[in-house]
């Protein structure tokens, strides 16, 4: 009688260390040849519902100078293509249980979002939802989220599985830091250069542009030109470039001077080669159409 539930309890112990075994060994493996902190995050969002079987999972990262997170990857219902976020949120510091967790620094479980008043609502209402802070050396670097149709269906062994992965992707994101780190002694000589060239020179309205051509402007090579904006801005270079198109349309959209321009050709103005790019990258930055951005504006 009194055996049955110590087996049972080894039983459990033992599935929890082959579970935990597996994961380590899968997402260590998965992060191996990871070159950014971009291809970390998206790639930990899709196989943590890949491998744990859940229908959503966002990674936010903390802005610690504006104190506020924002979502920086997606898989499921908020990444409907490529690498693309449906209705990106952002979240100041200390609001909704994101916000809670990224003060605390402590993961929270939250079986029913009904009975939490911090709930913030995303794409739609969800009534489950786990959150797992991320941090690099004791500071919080972002956030794992996830949440589920169904009231409890986050149970301790997910729990226990994302706070490994969100160890994981530490240590990553801080050997990726590491390691690109040390080329950079004039780094804030080239981007202060860089962010001259696009704010002055407005290069980024050539559609043309490459990160070779960029590079030459710099006197830089592209390597170099490349892991510097990833590893000092954590973005892609095109997403770095697509931000400053983006925020031309979003200027142009409400300016006399373009009145008479289709939305179509606002973008390719601001350098966006076609209307499929265009579109997708404004999705992508802002969460939503250009037309649903300028009828926003017009309305207010």
């Amino acid at each position: 009688m009194y055996n049955k539930p110590k087996i049972m309890n080894n039983t459990y112990k033992s599935n929890k260390v082959l579970d935990e075994i597996k994961a380590i060994s899968f997402f260590s493996t998965s992060l191996y040849q990871k070159d950014s902190v971009e291809e970390v995050l998206w790639d930990i969002t899709k196989n943590v519902i890949q491998r744990l079987g859940f229908v959503d999972c966002v990674i936010y990262t903390f802005d610690k100078e504006n104190k506020i997170l924002t979502q920086k990857a997606a898989y499921g219902q908020k990444n409907p293509i490529e690498n693309i976020i449906y209705n990106h949120l952002q979240i100041p510091l200390g609001q909704g249980i994101v916000g809670s967790v990224a003060v605390n620094k402590q993961a929270e479980l939250i079986p029913n979002t009904t009975l939490d008043k911090r709930y913030i609502i995303d794409d739609e209402a969800r009534c489950s939802e786990i959150c797992i802070p991320i941090l690099i050396d004791d500071t919080l670097f972002g956030i794992i989220d996830s949440e589920h149709p169904d009231v409890n269906f986050f149970n301790e062994k997910h729990l226990h599985l994302l706070t490994i992965i969100a160890a994981l992707c530490s240590q990553k994101i801080k050997e990726i830091q590491l390691k690109t780190r040390k080329p950079f002694t004039k780094a804030n000589q080239y981007l202060k250069k860089l962010e001259g060239l696009m704010r002055l020179n407005k290069i980024y309205r050539n559609s043309c542009l490459t990160l070779s051509l960029t590079a030459d402007y710099l006197g830089i090579s592209a390597c170099y030109l490349s892991n510097m904006v990833n590893t000092l801005l954590n973005k892609s270079f095109i997403d770095f470039i697509n931000e400053y198109r983006v925020e031309d349309v979003k200027n142009n959209l409400l300016s006399k001077e373009f009145a008479h321009y289709s939305i179509v050709s606002v973008g390719l103005e601001a350098g966006f080669n076609s209307k499929s790019t265009f579109y997708s990258a404004f999705k992508k930055h802002t969460g939503i159409t250009p037309m649903e951005y300028k009828n926003k504006c017009i309305i207010r």
